[in-house]
């Protein structure tokens, strides 16, 4: 998914059309306060963002998202009017990925953001795995909770990081323990569920996306837990 913060609607709706005609999809917003609810909801995998805005300049949004650990390793393209060398500078001094004068092609914008995307992928450093303010960084054995760098055992890491990266799937605690413990295990055992309820309470007000799924196991989603 590709966010786009426009505040001139002819601009976003054409850009937005480009885009989902391209295979890319992409979702638009006026403001900075619609751009920044939707990413507490939702992470994008690249931000195309404009300077002149209402309510605060485009400067002072990407200034925002650099200094914040959940979004700072998101890829971001500036779009703006202004074309002087010092304006190019100081988007790309802030923590610009690439940036792109308007009026620009549609062509050239679609190259350079697949081409953006490319050398993301392409470094696993920058690898991410987000749900609402729960970030993973694989590289770097990392984990944000709202902001708050959190501290886990390797256990406790290997779990979630398994469950994030099948997100919505629901997963039995004998199929935990093989995958995590790494043995085939039948009888009572309450060791995952020691695991989960410690995640829980580690991971703060990010533990609630942890869901216990009666009779069958557990799962990472924005569903509230049923327990």
């Amino acid at each position: 998914m590709i966010y786009l913060l426009e505040d001139d609607a002819g601009i976003r709706s054409f850009v937005i059309y480009a885009l989902n005609n391209s295979g890319l999809d992409a979702e638009g917003f006026e403001t900075p306060s619609e751009f920044r609810t939707a990413m507490s909801h939702k992470l994008p995998e690249l931000i195309l963002l404009d300077i002149m805005l209402p309510e605060e300049d485009g400067l002072s949004v990407l200034k925002s998202i650099r200094s914040d650990p959940v979004t700072r390793r998101l890829p971001v393209i500036m779009l703006t009017a202004k074309d002087t060398e010092f304006d190019k500078v100081n988007g790309l001094d802030n923590g610009a990925d690439d940036y792109i004068t308007k009026p620009f092609g549609t062509m050239e914008l679609i190259s350079r953001i697949k081409a953006l995307l490319r050398r993301t992928a392409d470094n696993s450093s920058d690898e991410v795995l987000s749900e609402r303010e729960l970030v993973i960084y694989p590289a770097r054995h990392e984990v944000i909770a709202a902001g708050n760098k959190v501290i886990l055992t390797k256990k406790e890491y290997e779990l979630l990081l398994f469950m994030m990266k099948n997100k919505n799937r629901v997963f039995s605690r004998d199929v935990l323990l093989r995958e995590i413990w790494g043995y085939d295990f039948s009888g009572e055992s309450r060791t995952v569920d020691v695991h989960i309820r410690t995640l829980r309470s580690k991971l703060g007000i990010c533990g609630d996306l942890i869901n216990t799924v009666r009779g069958a196991g557990y799962k990472i989603s924005e569903a509230d837990k049923n327990d």
